[in-house]
């Protein structure tokens, strides 16, 4: 059975041969570019390339049939939502050159792109020097016999460094074109010596009486040991997407190609595994890596040109795609020498193939042959492939999250499938080395800090992170709004709204906004431009919300800007109020601003307090002074005991202003007049409100102060906080019916003042 189904996959090949050869006859008078069979054997090349015939025996040896199985459920749980991703990724928007960094940099922006690029580039750079290296197992026989024969023990680099010459020469001079042909070539001769496997018998379960399906599980401790030397075989599944720039259409081909090779890739393993554990003992496969050729028919010569075969096709996949992505790198500018990057993204002028940055990819290659230590260089291989699965996994179930208009793609993954990936990926790394593993970030964070301070202006991971954040901020928006009613006054804080037109020449309105906003509250700042909705007025909003993010830049703002356009500051305000704040939960607090030098607008705002006050808001008045903000002097809380719902708020707002660090050298200290005969209950009242509130005031901090008719409420203020950083008053709603615009003005020896009106009762829990 097993022998027929791969009779099967081998005349599906040459089918596919066929087809291709014919494509790229009719290419030279209609379209150029490749189809889907060379995106599929450059992957099924690699898929079924060195690991399964060097280390497959010794996986089947150490963990025996299901310990195995296990390893290839585990891989394919990073490799399968991975090729969904890529396909689902490839259907949405033409990918041009560079495959899988293409995607990566589109979506993550051209500088984390271009970190992911660097890494993927090396792993596929390094993988040519992994399969040369390996395609010298095939020819065990000839060093054991230069060995027996003569006494000498070559080096495997007698062959590797040739072959890796002829390899590049074959890649520099001819191109993609010949690597396609000579692949067509070697994927057979890989297919008959697999065939010849599966027929092969030993009499091993006959004479050994054990069933595979009963073998139990052993030397589970090593599983991740025998994990690590397996999981480079994986990593082939996406190594036809480096043609993409090469493609008539990859919408299609790459789907095609990829998720087939995986899924013939995953099937050919679950075969082999079981042939190996029903045809040799585990001693056997443990210590023989080329137990295969004991099982296959004329395997002593089949096996290791199978070897050979699917080692060179791998290595000759891996030096098509590898200068490919290293020339979508020079393209987009990646390296900060311009020079280099006009060498690399240079082209053959006859074929369009990309001879420099092949020149590149060989001679790295080179360096890694020279060090010949396969289990060394498929450790490192393993950790950049793995970052770069990790981002197409991580890109997918973003751009499923974000739910944005723009991804339409023809192919559909799921987004708890590339969740899974992505997660999986980073896991994994850490078990197959965690030194590796480190190292590979921290290399990449270099590179990434190198290309970002070369160039600083390139951005564009915001766009996918965006729409995430979007349909994440609305689905909790609907959470709050729906369960608003179990929310209770215990749980109060801060969501400020103001509105100002004089948002270019005092800032002090939106620092306090901001203040409130760093770490407990929520803050919107609308700058009001007056005038009657029309395309000036709205060509001027647009133009006046740049220069707002522009002025806020260089401040570390948690403050949401916007613009209102209105013919009037009342209608401005009612239209602003009604609006939930930026956090989902309704606003509760309105600030207005005005000069105290110069209080033009002050009676506009003593006009609209009733209108806000009906709303149930907090409201709080910044006085603005030209006198610069001390943040080393104190916070100063102005209590009355007449107006004791302003006492908690005032209280809370002075807790939430010092946890911003531009007051973190700052305290505060609170002053309440009351009369005479209420002094004792006063401080033992205010005393318990602190300790209970558990908030930093010392009682030194308190200051009780008795009511004198000689000495008016802002002559005391004047003098008590003259060299206060910030001072808050509280004020009533019948005082300001009483004194208007008075009762905001005369404190002329203060610098900054906050006028807090508070709209109901607040308890401090």
């Amino acid at each position: 059975m097993a022998t027929g189904f791969f009779f099967g996959i081998l005349f599906c090949t040459f089918v596919l041969k066929i087809k291709m050869n014919m494509a790229l006859q009719k290419g030279n008078k209609k379209e150029q570019g490749f189809g889907a069979a060379p995106v599929f054997f450059t992957a099924i090349a690699t898929i079924l390339g060195a690991i399964l015939f060097l280390r497959f025996g010794f996986a089947v040896g150490t963990l025996g049939f299901w310990g195995v199985i296990l390893i290839i459920i585990l891989g394919h749980m990073v490799t399968i939502p991975t090729a969904l991703a890529i396909s689902e990724l490839a259907t949405n928007k033409r990918v041009e050159g560079g495959g899988e960094y293409f995607i990566i940099s589109r979506s993550f922006g051209l500088n984390i792109g271009a970190t992911i690029g660097f890494a993927l580039f090396l792993s596929q750079a390094i993988s040519m020097a992994f399969y040369v290296i390996a395609f010298t197992e095939s020819f065990e026989f000839f060093f054991n016999w230069v060995q027996s024969s003569f006494d000498i023990l070559l080096p495997r680099q007698v062959i590797s460094v040739p072959l890796m010459l002829l390899l590049s020469l074959l890649i520099i001079l001819r191109g993609a074109k010949l690597g396609v042909k000579a692949l067509y070539f070697v994927v057979g001769l890989l297919g008959i010596s697999l065939v010849l496997f599966f027929a092969g018998q030993t009499g091993y379960v006959t004479t050994s009486g054990v069933s595979v399906a009963e073998e139990p599980l052993r030397n589970m401790d090593q599983f991740f040991f025998v994990f690590a030397i397996v999981f480079p075989a994986f990593t082939g599944m996406t190594a036809g997407v480096g043609l993409s720039g090469d493609l008539r259409k990859p919408s299609r081909s790459i789907p095609l190609g990829t998720i087939g090779a995986s899924l013939i890739g995953m099937i050919v393993y679950v075969f082999v595994i079981y042939k190996l554990a029903s045809s040799a003992s585990p001693e056997d496969l443990v210590n023989n890596q080329l137990v295969m050729g004991q099982i296959a028919i004329g395997g002593a010569i089949i096996i290791p040109l199978g070897l050979a075969a699917s080692t060179l096709s791998s290595a000759i996949g891996s030096a098509m795609i590898a200068p490919r992505t290293l020339q979508a790198l020079a393209g987009d500018k990646s390296f900060p020498v311009k020079w280099i990057n006009r060498f690399l993204s240079l082209s053959r002028k006859k074929d369009s193939e990309p001879q420099n940055a092949s020149i590149i990819a060989c001679s790295i290659a080179m360096l890694f042959v020279l060090m010949g230590n396969i289990n060394a260089v498929a450790e490192i291989i393993s950790m950049f492939f793995l970052v770069t699965y990790g981002s197409l996994n991580l890109i997918s179930f973003l751009n499923h999250f974000g739910s944005s208009p723009s991804y339409r793609p023809s192919f559909k993954s799921k987004w708890y499938l590339s969740l899974i990936g992505f997660l999986i990926s980073i896991w994994v790394m850490f078990k197959i080395n965690t030194p590796y593993a480190l190292s590979a970030y921290l290399i990449m964070i270099a590179i990434y800090l190198t290309i970002n301070y070369y160039h600083k202006n390139r951005k564009g991971m915001e766009a996918i992170f965006t729409n995430s954040i979007f349909q994440m901020s609305r689905n909790l928006q609907v959470y709050l709004q729906k369960n608003r009613k179990s929310r209770t006054n215990n749980e109060w804080r801060p969501s400020a709204i103001c509105i100002s037109e004089n948002s270019f020449e005092r800032h002090t309105a939106f620092n306090f906004l901001n203040w409130i906003s760093y770490k407990y509250g929520f803050g919107t700042y609308i700058h009001l431009i007056k005038g009657y909705y029309s395309r000036q007025s709205y060509l001027q909003s647009k133009h006046e919300m740049q220069r707002l993010l522009r002025q806020f830049d260089s401040v570390d703002n948690h403050v949401y800007l916007d613009t209102i356009i209105s013919p009037s500051y009342s209608a401005a305000i009612v239209n602003a109020i009604q609006v939930p704040g930026i956090a989902g939960m309704e606003n509760n607090m309105v600030i207005f601003e005005f000069d105290k030098e110069n209080p033009t607008n002050l009676q506009h705002i003593v006009d609209n307090f009733a209108l806000v006050n009906s709303g149930e808001f907090d409201i709080c008045i910044v006085g603005s002074s030209r006198k610069p903000i001390s943040f080393h002097g104190d916070i100063h809380l102005w209590i009355h005991s007449d107006y004791e719902k302003n006492a908690n708020l005032m209280i809370l707002l002075g807790f939430i202003i010092l946890g911003h660090s531009d007051w973190k050298k700052s305290s505060i200290k609170i002053f309440e007049i009351c009369k005479p005969d209420s002094l004792a209950v006063n401080k033992e009242k205010m005393a318990n409100l602190i300790q209970t509130g558990r908030l930093e005031i010392t009682r030194k901090n308190i200051e009780i102060i008795m009511e004198r008719p000689e000495i008016s409420k802002k002559e005391l203020i004047n003098k008590k906080s003259a060299d206060a950083g910030l001072t808050l008053i509280g004020f009533a709603k019948d005082t300001l019916k009483h004194k208007e615009a008075e009762l905001f003005t005369g404190y002329d020896e203060l610098g900054t003042v906050i006028f807090v009106h508070a709209h109901g009762p607040m308890e401090i829990e």
